[in-house]
């Protein structure tokens, strides 16, 4: 068992006034398996019932924002919660990843250009747009290179996102989002063919550090659309040195170097950002010009759908002190069947279209 604080008690958390309930409960779900990793106490109970004497270790269902989210939680840092905390806003989603058009209209209090800068190297090529104004001027002046593929900062899962190959489609497109969408940022970037998403990622509960890459999953739900199905992971305990130490193929280890730098420089670039938990989607596919490309998504400093897998691995890693490499695995399906004893369920039930969905996780041999 991890030597953790007796007196902390695991709670899960979300900032939305109404998560949609499969999100709920895989939250805390995922904070009761942090509880009983860890040998602490699981809360579940009302918010106004919760000891204020008493520490507790969060599981929020978003990155945290601002000092005084922080302040209200109680979180000074990075072993006070699972998942990440960030200054601004802006900061949690995809819009840091590139850099503004020049002299846009519209600059973000709190934008860290040279966060820009430095990972220029490691994202694929694209700007980041604050309002419509700068969408239209950014966008357009792009379109020569190829198409654009437009991605709402804050949504997740691919959700509003738009390929844009002409100034016809760019006007139609940006016309479908809204003044929150543009406040919360645009990032507009080379779309690719032939895409295969890497996750890399750390996990840090406890003292244990996890390291990890894999890819993710497709899934067709009740309605035909291809989604989210879940995230197949080789972890590794330590950083990424002892992964970056195994025999890889060329392609995973770029993916592997990229995310890290990528992660080096939010440390480095982001006033007082702090993080439990990363995790990189890095893309690689052929684009307009029939170039190969490899570069960072997004960043994740939240609970996401690798979590389950993240914590399965964990959960080995402190069973058996002298392991040091696990296959881990979650999965999203859309529809019930039988699982393996060694099988975590993170939640079975309706959607919020009210389908079918289980998700669980588990370890699986080398």
């Amino acid at each position: 068992m991890i030597h953790a604080e007796n007196r902390r008690i695991v709670i899960a958390t979300s900032p939305q006034a109404e998560p949609a309930p499969e999100d709920a409960c895989s939250n805390r779900e995922l904070a009761r398996w942090l509880a009983e990793i860890q040998g602490l106490e699981f809360f579940d109970g009302p918010p106004a019932e919760r000891d204020p004497r008493r520490r507790y270790y969060w599981v929020p269902s978003e990155t945290l924002v601002g000092r005084e989210q922080a302040r209200q939680l109680g979180v000074q840092g990075p072993l006070d919660l699972f998942g990440g905390y960030v200054e601004q806003a802006h900061q949690a989603g995809k819009a840091i990843v590139h850099p503004l058009i020049e002299q846009a209209a519209l600059t973000p209090k709190g934008w860290a250009a040279g966060f820009a800068e430095r990972v220029a190297p490691v994202v694929l090529d694209g700007h980041s747009a604050f309002c419509r104004q700068d969408a239209w001027r950014c966008a357009s002046a792009r379109l020569p290179r190829g198409p654009q593929r437009l991605k709402p900062a804050g949504a997740r899962g691919g959700l509003g996102q738009r390929v844009v190959a002409d100034a016809d489609e760019l006007e139609a497109a940006l016309a479908g989002y809204d003044e929150a969408d543009y406040l919360a940022g645009l990032a507009i970037e080379d779309d690719l063919g032939e895409v295969r998403t890497h996750s890399v990622g750390q996990a840090q509960v406890s003292g244990v550090l996890l390291s990890y890459h894999g890819f993710q999953q497709q899934n067709r739900n009740a309605r035909g659309e291809l989604v989210y199905g879940g995230s197949d992971l080789l972890v590794v305990r330590g950083g990424f040195d002892a992964l970056l130490g195994l025999d890889l193929a060329a392609e995973v280890r770029l993916a592997i170097q990229q995310g890290r730098a990528f992660d080096r420089a939010a440390s480095q670039c982001l006033p007082h950002f702090f993080a439990s938990r990363r995790n990189y989607d890095v893309a690689q596919g052929v684009d307009a010009a029939g170039h190969a490309r490899s570069g960072v998504l997004e960043q994740s400093w939240r609970v996401g759908g690798a979590s389950g897998a993240e914590l399965a691995a964990l959960q080995a890693f402190v069973a058996d002190p002298e392991l040091q490499a696990v296959r881990a695995s979650s999965f999203e399906i859309f529809e019930d069947k039988a699982l393996p004893a060694n099988a975590r369920v993170i939640y079975r039930g309706p959607d919020r279209r009210g389908d079918f969905l289980l998700k669980y996780a588990m370890v699986e041999d080398l």
